[in-house]
């Protein structure tokens, strides 16, 4: 007999997990901050940015390159940022092999929220694309916290939905999947259990930063892995 559930709630990370854009990203941050006379390595974004919101990019970015963030400045940067992502998501945007899939078996088992840097109108555009939308009861993006990953900030408001629909609920019930080391170390701050994707960091990094499994690709990871980390 299968033992019963203890899942509680998966809470997934959006880019380099279920969407395959980090790249889209990546060159919409230059296309606007190229004005600037601002250039972002890929290195660079591989190594301090990537887990960032667009937010985050964009001020320490300018610290970077020894400029004080203005809050006009960044919004401007921000929206201007969104423009270029959204013409190039519209023909471009990757899915990764499983996405709708996997949300759809997780949402089965327990409530599927979405805790992502990315702006609330670019995960629902791409859940509408998946057709997987009816399948995440809520989305926690950049717009609704303060601090970016690895601040836990988003995962612990992503507990307080879990919360609000369901009582008590304890964070080790539930199981966040990220791709990058920031959101690892972001979801453990917030007590969560964590299986990562090496989509965009080595399975070496990502253990190191806390994740309790690693798959090599979302398509090898199933619901059963979640109950697994759920129960210890």
């Amino acid at each position: 007999m299968a033992a019963p559930t203890r899942l509680a709630g998966v809470l997934f990370d959006f880019n380099g997990v279920l969407v395959d854009d980090e790249h889209l990203h990546f060159e919409g941050f230059n296309a606007v901050l190229a004005p600037l006379g601002i250039a972002l390595t890929q290195r660079d974004y591989d190594d301090v940015y990537l887990g960032f919101d667009d937010r985050g990019v964009f001020e320490a970015a300018l610290r970077a390159h020894g400029r004080a963030p203005d809050a006009e400045q960044v919004r401007g940067l921000i929206a201007a940022k969104a423009r270029v992502y959204a013409a190039r998501a519209a023909a471009e945007l990757r899915v990764f092999d499983g996405a709708a899939a996997l949300l759809r078996e997780a949402a089965a088992r327990a409530p599927v929220v979405i805790v992502s840097g990315a702006l609330r109108a670019e995960i629902e555009g791409a859940l509408a694309v998946m057709g997987a939308g009816a399948a995440v009861r809520a989305i926690v993006a950049a717009e609704d916290v303060s601090a970016c990953k690895p601040d836990p900030e988003g995962y612990l408001a992503g507990l307080a939905l879990l919360r609000s629909w369901g009582g008590t609920v304890e964070p080790s019930r539930c199981v966040a999947i990220e791709d990058s080391t920031a959101g690892v170390a972001a979801a453990r701050a917030a007590g969560l259990a964590v299986l990562a994707v090496a989509h965009s960091y080595p399975r070496a990094q990502l253990e190191a930063a806390g994740a309790g499994r690693v798959a090599e690709a979302l398509r090898d990871v199933r619901c059963d892995d979640f109950e697994a980390l759920a129960r210890g």
